[in-house]
């Protein structure tokens, strides 16, 4: 049984090797230094929660923020389609949602546009990569599309009750009824029944369809995390890609889970975030009621009732906020220190000055600003994900981007970056990247010039009876001082972000903004082909 000692053993030896020198560049390959390598790190429903991206003052993760200063930190990133399936299967296509009306939860191999376009994935091993990854990328995983690919998505560890899964019993009700995936947190340490062994109650991992016992004893005697396991992979096969003298260059994609519920994860992460010292996130008293998101949704979607339950389950706000960001914020320490395991792992090995790195989420999440506790809202908080981008040779150190951009920019910066070619269409059917390079930005973060847009555009799926039609969604614009916000029934919402950072005082019925308005709305149709009425 891999214990944590083993893990922690293993990340104290990368840290110590990455305070050494440099190892140099990449061996020349026929007299030509190789093309560069690629590392794509995905984290689960990561908000702005990171040092240095001012989301939560408390927030830990020394390994990102490492990352940061050696290379460029994007603080005004956004995601295309703030929910797992439809962000991923965009951003690792380079395909808007609108353009190939795969606007929700289907299958993204299915979907007539996506199913003839190049994931970025096969566009790499069409340019002679090795193409490996493990843990939770695309959404709905196609193995086809990788070299070599290692664990499937494993949202455990979950409480079994014997029969089933279920939220956690230090839980209070009526949150916990919500179920095993979003109503439940706690650490480890936490055993759901205790004691319990060669019991079937406990622990498991998060197959689906049958039951694999997570074993726990103490902190420094259980299994790896599915997170932990990932990082050891990737770790090892960084190492093995070291020792490769064939010269062939590789793109390694690793998907964590962390923070995406359930938040169960180590007590020492816990521990880092005392729940009397908690800071709890900024809300206004009666922040949604010049919101519209109640007027196009039920009360019983996700991030409305959530948050209601939660607010029921406390004896007031303040604890139940605190209670849920403790665990939100343990989540976040412990997949950063499963990052900086796969940072580490590149930095001391002979790979370092020729492998590009890149750290992002598929989407934030709102913390129960708006009375919403989830993702796939239009607000900041589900919007907003953080993106960092080391890039040897072409990223300044350090770097702070703050131009609008969003996930939709990753493909084509790395072809940009590692000079690939060919169509990334399969076939006609098949169609063009939506985003831009990112390169201006990784030379001069300041920059103001390139050829993407000066906003970043998101949408969230209004409901089945919409079909796929992207004219009947609900739509975001992001500029860098205002948000646009359009609900398919007309509703709109408009944000100051110089004066209103928090969100809080929708102007879109004050006639000074008019014109403001106007222009936001005409980029928003621009942006997504669309007539305006």
């Amino acid at each position: 049984m891999k214990t944590r000692r083993d893990f922690l053993k293993s990340l104290m030896i990368g840290a110590v090797a990455s305070l050494g020198p440099s190892a140099g560049h990449a061996w020349p390959v026929d007299g030509r230094r190789r093309k560069p390598n690629v590392v794509l790190i995905v984290c689960d429903d990561l908000n702005d929660y990171v040092a240095g991206f001012a989301g939560h003052p408390q927030a830990r993760t020394p390994y990102i923020a490492r990352l940061a200063q050696s290379g460029v930190a994007f603080k005004r990133a956004y995601s295309n389609n703030p929910v797992c399936a439809p962000s991923r299967s965009s951003f690792l296509t380079g395909i808007y949602p609108h353009t190939s009306k795969n606007l929700f939860w289907d299958k993204w191999y299915n979907n007539p546009v996506l199913k003839n376009s190049r994931t970025i994935m096969e566009h790499f091993i069409a340019n002679g990569y090795h193409v490996a990854g493990s843990g939770k990328l695309m959404h709905h995983h196609l193995p086809s599309v990788w070299s070599k690919f290692k664990y499937k998505a494993d949202y455990g560890p979950f409480v079994y009750d014997g029969k089933e899964r279920v939220g956690h019993p230090s839980v209070p009700e009526p949150f916990r009824s919500i179920g095993s995936v979003d109503g439940s947190y706690a650490p480890l340490s936490d055993l759901p029944y205790g004691p319990n062994p060669g019991g079937k109650k406990g622990w498991i991992y998060g197959t689906w369809g049958k039951v694999n016992k997570f074993n726990y004893v103490d902190e420094d005697n259980r299994d790896p995390t599915p997170d932990e396991r990932n990082a050891a992979w990737a770790a090892g096969r960084i190492e093995e890609f070291a020792k490769d003298e064939s010269g062939k260059p590789f793109f390694l994609g690793v998907g964590f889970i962390r923070p995406h519920t359930p938040l169960h994860v180590p007590k020492r992460f816990f521990d880092m975030f005392p729940i009397d010292s908690v800071k709890t996130p900024v809300i206004k008293d009666g922040d949604a009621e010049d919101c519209h998101y109640a007027d196009v949704y039920d009360s019983e979607v996700k991030g409305l009732k959530y948050f209601r339950l939660l607010k029921e389950s406390y004896p007031d706000m303040d604890s139940a906020l605190k209670a849920f960001t403790q665990a939100y914020l343990a989540s976040i320490a412990a997949v950063d220190e499963c990052v900086g395991r796969i940072i580490e792992a590149v930095d001391k090995s002979p790979l370092k000055d020729n492998t590009i790195i890149v750290v992002t989420s598929d989407h934030g999440w709102n913390m129960g600003e708006k009375d919403y506790l989830f993702k796939n809202s239009l607000w900041e908080e589900s919007t907003r994900v953080p993106l960092i981008i080391r890039a040897p040779g072409v990223a300044v150190s350090g770097g702070i981007a703050e131009h609008p951009v969003s996930l939709i920019d990753i493909y084509p910066t790395l072809i940009d970056l590692c000079g690939l070619e060919g169509d990334t269409r399969k076939n006609n059917k098949g169609a063009r990247l939506d985003g831009y390079s990112l390169r201006p930005f990784l030379k001069n973060p300041k920059s103001g010039i390139w050829n993407g847009p000066d906003a970043a555009l998101t949408m969230i799926y209004a409901g089945a009876s919409t079909g796929n039609d992207p004219a009947r969604q609900h739509w975001s614009v992001r500029t860098k001082k205002w948000r646009y916000i359009q609900y398919n029934n007309g509703s709109e919402e408009l944000y100051d972000h110089d004066t209103d950072p928090y969100e809080w005082t929708n102007l879109c019925d004050d006639t000074r903004y008019r014109k403001v308005k106007a222009n936001l709305k005409t980029r928003l149709f621009r942006m997504t082909g669309r007539q305006e009425n």
